[in-house]
């Protein structure tokens, strides 16, 4: 009998303890979100405009895959496969379903450090010349590629600990000047590094502090050694590819298909290059031998780890900051969200799982991005057909590449780069809306071209907090007598059997990108009533470090959860605790802005400063055709309410 009983009660245990079927299956959604989305992928509406997109992705991803391999210092059939595996790995458990992973020119010039600081240049010579087994390539490549892979295991590593530790929530103190300022900065640093292909310059590897420098010293001090034949092709491929890339921005919602430049050009030049034997004939020098097929899987040298630790670093940080803002756009964009810790997971594993595969380090890149915008892609679908394409090339295609020339693979790369170079645009928003993070943005900058990406990117980080944090204790935030005053005025005048649904609600703290995520979500929550309708609006305090103060709701009754749709709703802002802002906390207030107005809710800000109201018409696109800035919530009450008059008197006439 007791035995039985005992039998029982661990069964019953158990049950407690067994997850239950539907939480196994809600957690494998939220790690593999191709299981929320591929079952619902509709084959009719999205297969072509993402086989579309997945031919001109596989366009970029060889040609980058190539360039960038040589960035970092290994054989240029290594980006090929740094093109494939990612690509697939992030489709699995990435949330960006526009964001093309693969290989990039950030990480790939990260890696470089390490790669020409333990496998020089010269010491090829003091290498086995003889070609090893794994696709006919020399020891001197097999170990340049095995630093790239250690570099690209350590930083997965990296990733997945800040997944394990949830550090995605701390992404916040990631602003856009920082962001913004870091990428412009490592772009510079890439184009910099193609200026010897570009010129056909014989020069060493240059690296570290200053090393930006040192490189146009280096190219002045030896002008007279520039290969004419190399400058001309970099030039006529940078006009042809500048040119035709605008033309296809201008005519893309005229023809179903956008020219493949960086493909015709790529064919065109090896052509013309094997043709004329220019590596004989001029010495110009071309990629070379490239083998196909792909080889074992072969681990990273562990040995060298602790040697490439700084480079890392680097790769997890700089790549998941560009990527994540890459999804964080894309998902904007297209009305989707993304998970910072998840998005974690998917960069980690895909530098982890293809560092066993001879693949440099990943990352989402802007150009190829963008390409997916432009070409309507739908879903990771077109990452996955781009992948079978890039197969292709690896087991067909790959050896006829020999002739390309390296300045044309340059030139390639200082085009694609286009979309970071002129950030250099935004100096001018950031100086409207607030100067102290255009300052941020030319001091990260600065930082990131004299040192490199990371020690920018720390920089900037460190930089915004200490001034956040020194003008913080200046702020003043608002009493709450008078709150509860304009409560009952407001409520005086609006007490209407048809009164029209109102929110008042102060901000009651500076607006800066520590808070002003939070500051969006609470304030969407208090816009559609997702709290709790048990709770009273009048339990919520105004109190010293709260952000947001609800006050009054009008006659909206308690049930609705979502914006009347007989009448439209109002919200009124009082910004007098709005002391300072950043130009996080004024893209955040034109965000919800445009957000309540897609929701059919009239938005009205009173008591803003002229500087608050100067950077806000620069940086939106606010309605001009209808005031929303007041000098009192009063004043905003009483608009309010001689529009509903005039409504109601059209309405009257009407019939």
């Amino acid at each position: 009998m007791t035995g039985a009983k005992r039998k029982k009660r661990s069964a019953l245990w158990g049950k407690m303890h067994t997850p239950h079927r539907e939480d196994i299956k809600q957690w494998c959604k939220r790690r593999l979100p191709i299981l929320e989305w591929a079952p619902q992928y509709n084959l009719k509406e999205n297969l072509l405009p993402d086989t579309v997109s997945g031919v001109m992705l596989a366009v970029q991803q060889v040609t980058q895959g190539l360039s960038f391999a040589m960035l970092s210092s290994v054989h240029p059939v290594f980006g090929l496969y740094g093109s494939l595996f990612p690509a697939i790995i992030y489709a699995i458990f990435g949330m960006g379903r526009h964001v093309a992973t693969g290989t990039f020119a950030l990480t790939s010039l990260i890696s470089a450090n390490a790669v020409e600081r333990l496998v020089p240049q010269s010491s090829r010579n003091l290498t086995i010349q003889s070609n090893s087994s794994v696709l006919g390539l020399s020891e001197f490549e097999l170990q340049r590629i095995g630093v790239a892979a250690a570099v690209s295991f350590l930083g997965g590593v990296i990733q997945l600990v800040m997944f394990v530790l949830q550090l995605g929530s701390a992404t916040f103190l990631l602003t856009e000047p920082v962001i913004s300022a870091m990428t412009t900065g490592a772009a510079t640093h890439v184009v910099t590094s193609q200026v010897k292909y570009l010129l056909g310059i014989k020069m060493p590897y240059i690296s570290g502090p200053l090393g930006f420098f040192y490189i146009y010293a280096y190219v002045f001090e030896n002008i007279k050694s520039v290969q004419l034949e190399a400058l001309l092709l970099s030039l006529l491929s940078i006009v042809v590819l500048v040119l035709v890339k605008e033309l296809n921005e201008q005519f893309k919602t005229k023809i179903k298909v956008v020219l493949p430049i960086d493909l015709v050009l790529i064919i065109a030049a090896s052509f013309a290059c094997y043709c004329t034997n220019m590596e004989n004939t001029y010495g110009l020098e071309v990629v070379g031998h490239i083998p196909n097929g792909i080889p074992p899987p072969r681990a990273p040298p562990m040995n060298i780890l602790s040697a490439v630790l700084t480079e890392a670093f680097g790769v997890a940080l700089v790549g998941y900051v560009a990527s994540l803002a890459l999804a964080q756009g894309s998902a904007k964009k297209f009305k989707y969200s993304v998970d910072d810790n998840q998005e974690f997971l998917a960069h980690g594993l895909s530098n982890v799982i293809p560092s066993f595969l001879f693949c440099i380090p990943s990352a989402a890149a802007m150009g190829r991005t963008a390409g997916l915008y432009s070409t309507g892609a739908k879903t990771q679908v077109a990452c996955l057909i781009s992948c079978i394409l890039v197969l292709i090339v690896i087991y067909a295609i790959g050896p006829l590449l020999y002739w390309l020339p390296m300045c044309v693979l340059a030139s390639i790369i200082v085009v694609g780069l286009k979309g970071m170079l002129i950030q250099f645009r935004d100096l001018k928003k950031y100086w409207n809306v607030d100067k102290i993070d255009w300052g941020v943005w030319i001091s990260t900058y600065i930082f990131t071209i004299c040192f490199a990406a990371n020690v920018g990117l720390l920089f900037g980080v460190v930089c915004t907090i200490a001034i956040v944090l020194g003008r913080f204790p200046r702020a003043k935030t608002l009493s709450i007598t008078d709150m509860k005053e304009m409560e009952l005025k407001v409520k005086t005048e609006m007490h209407d059997e048809t009164s029209q649904q109102i929110k008042i609600i102060s901000i009651n703290n500076p607006l800066v990108f520590l808070n002003a995520k939070k500051f969006s979500a609470d304030l969407m929550k208090i816009i559609l009533k997702e709290n709790d309708s048990s709770q009273p609006l009048d339990d919520v305090k105004c109190e010293q470090n709260t952000l947001l103060s609800s006050l009054s709701n009008g006659n909206c009754n308690e049930e609705a959860s979502q914006p009347c749709p007989s009448e439209k709703c109002s919200l009124v802002l009082n910004c007098s605790g709005l002391t300072f802002f950043d130009y996080t906390g004024v893209s955040t207030l034109v965000e919800l802005y445009l957000d309540c107005k897609g929701r059919s809710v009239d938005v009205f800000l009173a008591n803003c400063t002229a500087s608050l109201i100067k950077a806000m018409t620069y940086y939106g696109d606010l309605d001009t055709e209808k005031p929303i800035f007041f000098d009192s919530v009063p004043a905003a009450i009483s608009i309010i309410q001689s529009n509903k008059n005039l409504s109601k008197a059209s309405d009257h006439s009407e019939v």
